[in-house]
């Protein structure tokens, strides 16, 4: 009977770590959830699996916690395994972004070629932890991907919070897609990051009308089904909506590649989103390429291999892994963020059989 502690910061993460919640369930084993923000534990007090403070968890002692968070308290018993907030698509710097090791997680969950290879090579180099490839669990909901069958086309529109990267903080962009909306040639959804600015998201909200829905969600993957088209900036949504190898229009993409339609001015929006409609050949190649390096899995079953990966790092042997670096400032500050002092920390991952 392993336990499993499902451990996220937003409510963002909530959608990663359910159908994680489901295969563990289904297996036979114990889950709770561990959030560390109150927007993420009110949306989880009625299911009876949550856990309050750190004390709980650590009575609690679960074998494994699976974290969608970048830092994981190494107070908390059991190994601690990465799951990821997003996908890679270089959002930030090397040094900042996607392949920032932090020195708390035993095992990497990683998503495709694209992120294996890298954090592979970053285990062998430090020592410290395995990483194995299993897919996302976030987007198991996502497949099979089947055909939209929409009156006309339906567009998702979406970005990140982040100003200088949001589409949302260009006034000239909100007004052509106020004008296109008005066009009645579409049909429009709106959704917004949940860190977004209020005085932004309420600049989106005043775009419903007949065509347009603002949708006030973090469940995205129900939006993506229905839509035959994103225009987005910079978003991680955006490799997600890819995988159902249909197209993406991107507002000033910061590292944009042939797998996007990038535009540099709001008035090139109308022409980008004909253009992606008709689902270009050449478009529609480099997005089968993109997804074949960054999720190749389309069986919808990356929680099943995730939880096998767990349960086989577990019992493996695990006497050639380094113990984890020390560390002591970010300890130091996690204790601090959660009032909670204590000189225990696990610094090898532990072996159940």
């Amino acid at each position: 009977m392993y336990r499993f502690l499902l451990h996220v910061t937003y409510a963002y993460g909530l959608p990663i770590c359910k159908p994680l919640e489901e295969e563990i369930k289904k297996r036979g084993y114990e889950v709770k959830w561990f959030s560390e923000m109150e927007q993420s534990s009110c949306l989880l007090r009625d299911s009876g699996d949550l856990l309050l403070t750190p004390q709980d968890v650590i009575d609690y002692e679960p074998h494994v916690v699976l974290s969608a968070t970048n830092i994981v308290p190494d107070f908390f018993p059991g190994i601690k395994v990465q799951i990821f907030h997003g996908f890679s698509i270089n959002k930030r710097s090397a040094e900042k972004g996607h392949f920032r090791v932090r020195g708390f997680f035993d095992l990497y969950c990683t998503q495709g070629p694209s992120t294996t290879i890298p954090f592979q090579k970053i285990a062998k180099d430090l020592g410290y932890f395995e990483a194995v490839e299993t897919g996302w669990s976030k987007v198991d909901p996502l497949f099979p991907v089947e055909p939209t069958h929409n009156a006309r086309p339906r567009i998702l529109v979406s970005s990140t919070f982040t100003p200088k990267l949001s589409l949302a903080h260009s006034d000239e962009f909100i007004a052509e897609l106020k004008r296109l909306m008005e066009l009645n040639h579409y049909d429009w959804m709106i959704t917004m990051h949940p860190l977004m600015d209020k005085d932004r998201a309420d600049k989106f909200r005043a775009l419903e009308n007949v065509n347009v829905k603002f949708k006030d969600t973090t469940d995205l993957i129900p939006l993506f089904k229905q839509a035959d088209l994103m225009i987005a900036d910079t978003t991680s949504a955006i490799a997600e909506f890819l995988l159902q190898e249909k197209p993406v229009v991107t507002f000033n993409n910061n590292k944009p590649d042939k797998h996007l339609l990038d535009i540099k001015a709001p008035e090139h929006l109308e022409k980008a989103i004909t253009t992606a409609l008709t689902l270009p050949e050449d478009l529609m190649n480099s997005i089968k390429e993109f997804i074949a390096e960054t999720h190749p899995y389309k069986d919808g079953h990356s929680s099943e291999r995730v939880v096998d990966a767990c349960i086989n790092f577990l019992r493996m042997d695990k006497k050639s892994l380094k113990r984890k670096p020390l560390n002591l400032l970010r300890k130091l500050q996690i204790r601090k963020k959660y009032k909670f002092f204590t000189l225990r920390s696990f610094n090898k991952p532990i072996t159940v059989q």
